[in-house]
């Protein structure tokens, strides 16, 4: 049964390159979905991660404006209450270290009913999600 899931930065960086241990198995979790949800900061940081990981700038910047190409991908776009919601969940969090695009993933996910997403990071764990890669 084809679901919709939330693509983090570890899972999109899984399946862009060919070097990530967990590429096979991002893509398959990905052929599962019919449908997903992430938010632009997520493809903010994922530019930067693939960058700092010397994948080729044209192949991170053709990789970005494809998945903005995607139907079936909800883009969550991050305004001012959405990025002060994240402030005050990273506030009300103060024994974790979860990252500003961490709690705008939290916040996108709980407003869309989203359980389960495509990444490595134990904080969606932490936050009571179901982290679908291992670390």
């Amino acid at each position: 049964m084809k679901r919709t899931m939330f693509l983090d930065t570890s899972g999109l960086f899984a399946l862009l390159s060919d070097k990530d241990p967990q590429q096979r198995r991002a893509q398959e979790l990905f052929d599962a979905n019919s449908g997903f949800l992430t938010a632009n900061y997520v493809l903010a940081e994922l530019h930067a991660l693939a960058l700092v990981r010397r994948i080729p700038r044209r192949m991170v910047l053709g990789y970005s404006r494809k998945l903005l190409e995607q139907s079936d991908l909800e883009l969550t776009w991050v305004g001012k209450d959405l990025h002060t919601g994240a402030l005050t969940l990273l506030e009300s969090r103060a024994d974790k270290t979860y990252s500003l695009c961490d709690a705008v993933s939290f916040l996108v996910m709980r407003a869309q009913g989203e359980t389960e997403a495509l990444t490595t990071d134990r904080h969606f764990e932490q936050e009571g999600f179901v982290r679908l890669l291992p670390a």
